[in-house]
């Protein structure tokens, strides 16, 4: 296999990626707390996550991908502060504050979640594991670290003691000099600011040894990561805010439970900007993929958008430029609708194209290697299967689309048709004004004219 070479938060530098076991790659995700639906800015992780299983996938690894599901645990501030955010959701529709109510709501926004997946052409993982579903798995782990020494009780839960691990903060060299997370502490039974809740007393939740109530967010990633991929697994990723905060405490109570690494990657993705701020639920400045769609972009019009930025730098997000990410997605599908199937892959193409993928994901470098095989005098049937094999990291459905697009042409209208002859023949009479006429006819009736070298295309809005 090519040798990949991933950026991995932990080391802060580009590493060769080793797997564990050779020809398999285990990753888990951080997916979404179900009391809402998600934004674009949330999705940008599961794009990232998706063209990341794709690389391996190119180079026939066989990938477990597991992406959870939290529908308990998850307070309003990832310090253990705040509201928590399902009964948040409770009370906001009205319902009654049970588990099977809070259970009803997280169903409905992962339904909700798993069809803007399929709109991004984001491949399903191998498990979408419910938090609830592994109350059990939670209480080992955090029997195994009470006996082990490392909690404490206070009034309001139990905690982790972060000064009995030496190395906690390691992920992104936080231990020393942490000017990212509140030092305000509500508890002031809490023996340092950075501890964390491992389970939060509460009379609605379940029954334990140490009390009833909820797990803490963070050890339900550990608790569900270790059930599905092993105490020590290959790469972890989420969204860079969770760095500081949530990753740490998954390290902590993770490796001080088994004694063992928990992860060898850890990969993190940049947010999407709106206006210079961060797009979140809080800041009222999100869009969700069905106002895009309502607006008359395709979902993956959204994906090109991501893939045109590399995933660890912010990406600004504005209709104009998921415009141009728009266009630019049509006028690949268009111009290979024009080609004919059944050719060879191009090797030389096919490794600069793998030269950029296996770069930390360059996706930008990547879509514009497509643009160079689209404009070069590759033989045009080799083109199409060369591009075709792009997309099967892309994952801009290429195929699919460009199928549709053929299927459009053959269905064109005759009234269409002959407006289109017509304005052909204004054309080459240099009647341009009458020409431009026609386009605009053409046009208001649902229907896009392009003039090409060997002759017009004319394809549906």
């Amino acid at each position: 296999m090519k040798d990949i070479f991933l950026f991995n938060t932990l080391s802060k530098q580009k590493e060769k990626f080793i797997p564990i076991e050779e020809g398999k790659v285990s990753m888990y995700h951080c997916g979404p707390t179900v009391y809402d639906y998600a934004h674009i800015g949330n999705l940008r992780s599961y794009v990232f996550a998706d063209t990341l299983r794709r690389l391996f996938e190119w180079h026939n690894y066989k990938v477990k991908q597991i992406i959870n599901i939290t529908d308990i645990g998850h307070l309003s501030s990832d310090a253990d502060q705040g509201e928590d955010k399902m009964t948040k959701a409770l009370k906001r529709e009205g319902r009654p504050f049970t588990l099977s109510a809070m259970r009803e709501v997280a169903d409905f926004y992962f339904e909700k979640f798993k069809i803007d997946l399929k709109y991004l052409n984001i491949k399903t993982p191998s498990e979408f594991p419910f938090a609830s579903d592994h109350i059990e798995e939670d209480k080992e782990l955090i029997e195994t670290l009470i006996k082990k020494g490392f909690t404490y009780k206070t009034k309001d839960g139990l905690y982790f003691d972060t000064s009995k691990d030496f190395h906690y903060g390691k992920l992104g060299n936080i231990a020393k000099n942490d000017e990212s997370r509140p030092r305000i502490v509500v508890n002031d039974e809490k023996k340092d600011f950075r501890d964390f809740a491992l389970w939060k007393f509460n009379d609605m939740g379940y029954d334990t040894t140490f009390g009833k109530g909820f797990p803490g967010w963070h050890i339900e990633c550990s608790a569900m990561s270790m059930k599905y991929l092993g105490e020590t697994f290959d790469i972890h990723t989420g969204g860079i805010d969770h760095i500081p905060i949530h990753h740490n405490n998954e390290i902590a109570q993770s490796e001080n439970a088994t004694g063992k690494a928990f992860v060898h990657f850890w990969m993190h993705n940049a947010f999407v900007i709106v206006n210079e701020d961060k797009m979140a639920k809080s800041a009222n400045n999100f869009t969700r993929l069905i106002d895009l769609i309502e607006k008359g972009y395709s979902p993956i019009a959204y994906r090109m958008l991501l893939l045109q930025s590399h995933y660890r730098s912010p990406m600004n997000f504005s209709l104009e430029a998921l415009s141009g990410a728009k266009e630019a997605l049509y006028g690949i599908y268009r111009m290979l609708s024009e080609l004919s199937s059944g050719g060879n892959m191009e090797n030389s193409w096919i490794k600069k194209f793998e030269e950029t993928i296996n770069d930390d994901l360059n996706t930008p470098r990547a879509v514009a290697v497509l643009f160079e095989l689209l404009k070069s005098d590759v033989d045009s049937k080799n083109k199409l299967t060369t591009a075709l094999k792009f997309d099967e990291v892309l994952g801009l459905g290429i195929k699919e689309n460009i199928t549709l697009l053929k299927k459009e042409t053959e269905e064109i209208p005759i009234i269409i048709k002959n407006l289109v002859a017509e304005r052909e023949v204004a054309r080459k009479n240099k009647r341009f004004d009458k020409a431009d006429i026609l386009r605009q006819e053409i046009g208001d009736l649902g229907y896009i004219v392009e003039d090409l070298e060997s002759g017009p295309k004319v394809y549906k809005k």
